[in-house]
């Protein structure tokens, strides 16, 4: 029902352009590496398997994430210097429950009808698709002259640079895209910031680019979703778990302009990620949490949708995913 993978890959790391990359000393690990993809609100998943990880006795030494996938990795980490394995869990609890019900992944769903009205799918729904059509005739910079983001004040209310830069915390690593060279740009513990959280999170047809130091920067997913060469510097880890927050695979022919664009998007997103994969040393051991089995379910409205019941049932699908391996796993060697 689920699906996961445990495997090893052969050749060495994918280089990363020098450029592309803040030089800050990054703290050394040998330890368990995590890497978290982006998704919107599906990203909710991932949520759900790193809480049972956590729960179960993980410890993190370094970890990188895009899109919501940064502002989890840097719940993790906060929480963790607040409180262990209990910090870290609640720290990213508040931070999906803020992110529910201010509706900052979803800013186009604000001011639409309650769910009772459709439920979790919205392909029925006119004002959506009104919603939709504005933003394709539109660029963000004519619909929203003045670049407010909703996210800035959960972003806000999340970031603790202190506890980032705490001797204690783990080796974080968010990455956003260079819009005018379409290369990573990553920022390491004492280099994330609001405005960097934003540019990881920035889809370009929702918010203008976030500026950093003079250029633009939109979601860090269509470089890499996420980028693994962060997680094999300086040495390599002892085991590297990666957790989608998006289909690996889609079988059939989308057919409907918004399944177009939505394929199209995961296929960008997903090429960077297989090239690292296939490139990864022998020696580091992969260990893949895959979402297929719950997203492909889903429509693809879902990843706007920020009811609270949409998020439950995608963090208890991670969960499962986590107790379904353990299970297999004490079956094999039982």
């Amino acid at each position: 029902m689920f699906g996961f993978r445990r495997e090893k890959r052969r050749a060495g790391p994918t280089p990363v352009p020098s450029s592309s990359v803040i030089r800050v000393e990054p703290r050394r690990s040998h330890g368990t590496a995590v890497a978290l993809q982006g998704g919107g609100t599906h990203g909710a998943f991932s949520w759900g398997v790193l809480d049972r990880l956590v729960e179960g006795g993980l410890h993190i030494d370094a970890i990188c994430g895009v899109s919501s996938g940064s502002l989890l990795a840097v719940a993790y980490a906060q929480g963790a210097v607040r409180g262990g394995r209990d910090g870290a869990r609640k720290e990213m609890r508040t931070l999906w429950r803020r992110a529910g019900t201010s509706h900052s992944f979803t800013p186009v769903m604000e001011g639409l009808p309650g769910p009772w009205s459709w439920g979790w799918n919205l392909a029925n729904n006119i004002a959506h698709h009104g919603a939709e059509t504005m933003l394709r005739l539109f660029s963000p910079a004519q619909l929203n002259p003045l670049g407010f983001n909703p996210m800035r004040a959960l972003v806000s209310s999340l970031l603790n640079p202190a506890l980032l830069c705490h001797p204690e915390a783990p080796r974080v690593t968010i990455s956003a895209t260079d819009v005018e060279t379409g290369a990573p740009r990553f920022f390491c513990n004492e280099e994330i910031t609001v405005d960097s959280l934003l540019a990881s999170c920035c889809l370009p047809f929702l918010f203008p680019p976030v500026e950093i130091g003079g250029r633009p920067y939109w979601d860090g997913a269509y470089s890499g979703n996420p980028p693994l060469a962060p997680l094999l510097r300086p040495h390599l880890p002892r085991e590297l778990i990666l957790i989608r927050a998006q289909p690996s695979h889609r079988p059939g022919t989308p057919t409907k302009p918004d399944e177009i664009f939505n394929r199209l998007h995961e296929i960008a997103c997903q090429a960077s990620l297989d090239a690292e994969l296939a490139a990864l040393p022998p020696d580091v051991p992969l260990i893949d949490y895959r979402a297929d089995a719950t997203l492909l379910s889903l429509p693809l409205s879902t990843k706007v949708s920020a009811e609270a019941d949409m998020i439950a049932h995608l963090y208890a699908a991670g969960r499962a995913l986590v107790e379904k391996h353990q299970a297999d796993a004490r079956a094999a060697s039982a």
